[in-house]
């Protein structure tokens, strides 16, 4: 019985394990989902200085704005790019923890099957047993009865 309250426990500790990667995978998830956000903000902001600048044709612009400008750009671009490398990194945690949620989920798995088959052959024993003992009991019952004075014929 021991045994089988050891697997019991094994089973509850897998169930948190689980419960916990599961967990971290939400969380890799919100993250990631955070860092696409931010992405989308940096592009459409992008988007939306570059529209402001739609220079007619007969606008002038001192070179020092525009250097300003393209340096602003730049630095918007190189933003962008960075928070791309944020989204690459989430989304190579958000593959661990989906590979360690899937090695837990098989470990509950693997230990749920032992703890059932354990289950049944402790069953299985109990049941012959409990035959066992029935049909000893019989048996004596049956010799008592062969010895007995009214169940001799003379």
């Amino acid at each position: 019985m021991s045994s089988l309250k050891a697997f019991q426990i094994a089973v509850e500790m897998a169930e948190r394990q689980r419960d916990a990667a599961r967990q971290a995978v939400q969380d890799v998830e919100r993250a990631r989902h955070a860092a696409q956000q931010q992405l989308d903000q940096l592009e459409g902001y992008a988007a939306e200085t570059q529209g402001r600048w739609g220079v007619s044709a007969d606008a002038t612009i001192k070179p020092e704005v525009m250097y300003h400008h393209y340096q602003f750009m730049d630095r918007l671009s190189h933003a962008i790019g960075m928070q791309g490398g944020v989204i690459d990194g989430h989304a190579g945690r958000a593959q661990a923890a989906a590979q360690a949620l899937l090695q837990a989920e098989l470990r509950l798995a693997s230990l749920r099957k032992v703890l059932e088959k354990r289950q049944r052959d402790i069953a299985l024993l109990q049941t012959r047993r409990e035959q066992k003992e029935t049909d000893e009991r019989a048996a004596i019952q049956s010799a008592r009865a062969e010895r007995s004075p009214s169940g001799q014929e003379s």
